[in-house]
């Protein structure tokens, strides 16, 4: 078993070597273009990080055509990660590269590790398994984390809306400017709202770009703010009044959450307090009585 699992792992490592040759074949010819002609040069630390995992994406690239995929699956996969904020055509063939690529690295650090001799069957389909969902779980993640963020600026944003449209701009100029704006501030929400100005440039209906950034958002206080915009559209009713009022009521629900939040904390203090620190009481208080009771026992015996 372990024989042939080092004989495949040298087999791919001789494979990879040869494929990123191939591909790299230009990069190498001006690396020993520069070790004959030296050039100074000045590299900044964000290039060099930037260049490195651009080649990292590309080596993964190339190992996800070994998964098997359904075109369901793929935009699935692509919905989500547009929800993560990767909206780049390779984004797709790097995350099933990884996919491909992680178990079996994996597998070859539980062999270099010599974890694989504990039980071999267990270790290496645990390595496989993990290997294969990791994306997965990373994805989710990042996922939740920009939600949070897009949840937490969206007072903010639309404050600077309000304020927008009530000194005479557009809904859509207003929109772009908010963008512009907030950038520094609010990158994830206004990278969303940049590609709502953007649809609208294009064409698109104004209530159809907003649709769009609820589907890519999947945040439910979105969704309550484009269905209030597109009924103020509709109805002809006040805009700036309807993003003030959804504003306000965004940040009672966030005021609303804080308090739920520390009225549970006393509940989940019990759990450490039972298993934790009474224990250690229990020793400091009752243990010097419990040392003078055995010896008192212990000269009744004698």
């Amino acid at each position: 078993m372990g024989f042939a699992i080092t004989t495949f792992l040298v087999i791919f490592l001789l494979v990879s070597s040869g494929g990123l040759l191939l591909f790299y074949r230009e990069t190498t010819a001006r690396r020993i273009f520069e070790v004959i002609d030296p050039r100074p040069k000045e590299k900044s630390l964000s290039g060099t990080i930037q260049q490195t995992f651009s080649s990292l994406g590309v080596v993964l690239e190339h190992f996800e055509s070994i998964l098997p995929k359904s075109q369901a699956e793929v935009s699935v996969t692509q919905k989500r990660l547009i929800r993560a904020g990767y909206r780049n055509e390779s984004a797709v063939k790097i995350f099933y590269g990884s996919k491909a690529l992680l178990p079996v690295l994996l597998c070859a650090l539980a062999l270099v590790t010599g974890l694989g001799s504990l039980s071999p069957l267990f270790v290496y389909l645990a390595a496989l398994a993990l290997g294969f969902l990791a994306p997965d779980f990373w994805l989710g993640r990042q996922i939740t984390k920009r939600q949070s963020r897009i949840r937490r600026g969206l007072p903010d944003v639309l404050d600077l809306l309000t304020i927008c449209i009530e000194a005479g701009l557009g809904l859509d100029q207003a929109t772009a400017r908010t963008a512009e704006e907030l950038r520094r501030a609010q990158p994830e929400l206004c990278d969303e709202l940049g590609i709502v100005v953007l649809e609208q440039r294009a064409g698109r209906a104004r209530s159809d770009a907003w649709r769009h950034l609820a589907e890519r958002t999947d945040v439910d206080c979105m969704r309550n703010l484009v269905s209030m915009l597109v009924q103020a559209e509709q109805f002809g009713t006040s805009v700036a009044k309807t993003l003030r009022v959804h504003s306000n009521t965004l940040r009672t629900q966030r005021v609303q959450a804080v308090e739920e939040k520390a009225a549970k904390t006393s509940v989940k203090l019990v759990f450490p307090l039972v298993l934790f620190i009474f224990p250690s009481l229990f020793v400091v208080v009752l243990g010097p009585a419990g040392i003078s009771i055995m010896d008192s026992f212990n000269m009744l015996s004698h």
